[in-house]
This record gives C-alpha cells, structure tokens and sequence, in this order.
C-alpha cells in the first residue's frame, strides 16, 4: 500500500504546492506535486417555469494562456471560506456572481475536481429558483476582478450544448446532466 513519508510545502499564495514524498509497498520511494487551493461549492440554478438555467461567463486565465479567449459557460461556483458550510458558500456566491437569491438547494454530489493533482474537492447543487429571486445584477466582487456575465441559457439550449460537446467547464457538465436526470420533463 502507498504511503505518505513526507510534504513539504513549495510554494504559499493564492494556491499552495505541496511536494509529497510517497512509499510504495516495495520501499520504493517518489515524490508528488499537489495544488491545493481548498474547497469550493457550485450550484447550476434552474426556474422550471421558464425552463431555463441561470449561467455565468468570465474571463479564466488558463484558458488565455491555452489561447482561447471566449469564456465558457459556468455554473456559478465559489471557494468555501474557513469553516463556511457549502451551502452557505453557494449562496453568497450566487448572490455575488448572479444576483440570485437562493433559498432551496439540491444536494448532488461531492467530488474530487482532478484528483491526480489538486485536492479540491466541490460540493454540488442544483437549484431551483424563479424570476423574481433575481435580486440585484451580480457580477461578481469589483475587487476580485471577475467581470461576470450573467447568461440565462434555455434548458432545450443548455441540452443541445451538452450533446454537441459544447459544455466544457466539468463541474458544469456533471450539474447539468443530473438535472436532466432529475428533471427531464424541463428539457
């Protein structure tokens, strides 16, 4: 069985890298590099009603440094503060990015985002909510630098996305095939 022999932090700021030494069952001995930049929480809010989601757009820089410049289509998602519960995180981020106040959450899974180098791990929701819990314009946080648009795509839309391989984000794709699971009649 593979074995922890040490971590030594590389590198502190708005991520941190762990160099962790690992033992196999052999005594053979090699390192790894973890990213961690803790956990986080994301919500693909749904109004049945109108059968549309609510999404977001902004600027990521990895997929600037990969050269592609259009934004892909979110679902609204956060890091956790401290010892803030996901629910709690998921809220205050739908209202900062979204504007959308939320109030019933749909627990559907929590997962490891790409468990060969990060140890993110995300809390999952769906959520369902109506026109009027649009309650302020969203955007994000000025000081964060988000520049957030605020898409409310067509379920029928959202749909075809994904069958055409067009949804590229995976915590986005996960959301939105388990509310065509639970919900398939909005599609």
């Amino acid at each position: 069985m593979t074995q922890v022999v040490s971590v030594r932090l590389a590198r502190e700021g708005y991520i941190r890298i762990h160099v962790v030494t690992l033992q196999e069952a052999d005594g053979a001995r090699h390192d790894r590099e973890v990213e961690d930049h803790g956990r986080s929480a994301c919500v693909l809010p749904y109004d049945a009603a109108r059968k549309v989601a609510l999404m977001v757009r902004l600027p990521r820089t990895p997929l600037l440094l990969a050269g592609e410049p259009e934004p892909l289509f979110e679902a609204p998602a956060g890091m956790i503060d401290g010892d803030e519960a996901p629910d709690e995180t998921i809220r205050r981020e739908a209202m900062e990015e979204a504007g959308l106040a939320l109030t019933a959450l749909e627990p559907v899974a929590r997962v490891w985002c790409s468990p060969g180098v990060s140890a993110e791990r995300s809390s999952l929701f769906l959520a369902p909510y109506a026109a009027a819990d649009r309650v302020a314009e969203g955007g994000g946080l000025a000081e964060e630098h988000e520049h957030i648009q605020v898409v409310e795509l067509p379920l029928a839309e959202l749909w075809r996305k994904v069958e055409a391989g067009e949804i590229e984000d995976l915590k986005t794709l996960a959301l939105s095939l388990a509310l065509h699971a639970r919900h398939p009649e909005l599609f």
